[in-house]
């Protein structure tokens, strides 16, 4: 069904029958009952904190005493929150909270994985596309600036790559 057909359906129903469409939706699709939770209590600094502690764990665990380093947990928060909306300067923040925690957990330990140092990279890349993309780069120019001296300091093994990206932005 294209979006115009769509439309013309919607049209065509009254009120209720609008309503009720709305609240199957509602019942039936996770997807649409936590957009409408969303949109209704946003509560975004809450929603990034738990993102921050779960981000964390990943790299600094209570539980347990092995870090899993999923890079993905953080990928999945991120994309969540820009489907839901969420504010930019928060979604912004989360980007490069999880290139810092990564930081600081490579800096105690030595990481033989380029996979590692690659995905984080990939992050850089697209937390300065969005930022770019929302007008809000030079908002977050001295975490950008402190990342690149910290992948430098740490020696990793694209660490020019991180260098030759703030290059190009003049910083």
């Amino acid at each position: 069904m294209s979006k115009r057909d769509l439309k013309k359906y919607l049209n065509d129903l009254n009120k209720e029958q609008l309503e009720n469409q709305i609240i199957e939706l509602y019942e039936k699709f996770s997807e649409v009952k936590v957009y409408y939770d969303f949109v209704f209590n946003p509560k975004e600094d809450q929603l990034i904190r738990e993102a921050r502690l779960k981000i964390s764990n990943e790299y600094f665990p209570i539980r347990s005493k092995k870090a899993k380093l999923r890079r993905s947990v953080a990928h999945k928060f991120i994309k969540h929150y820009l489907t839901l909306g969420v504010d930019s300067f928060l979604v912004a923040d989360l980007m490069l909270f999880n290139i810092e925690i990564a930081q600081a957990y490579s800096a105690e330990t030595t990481i033989k994985t380029e996979l590692f140092y690659k995905s984080l990279l990939n992050s850089f890349e697209n937390a300065i596309a969005y930022f770019m993309d929302k007008g809000i780069l030079d908002e977050f120019k001295d975490r950008l600036v402190a990342i690149n001296q910290e992948a430098i300091s740490q020696k990793w093994i694209n660490k020019y790559e991180f260098n030759a990206i703030l290059e190009r932005l003049d910083y």
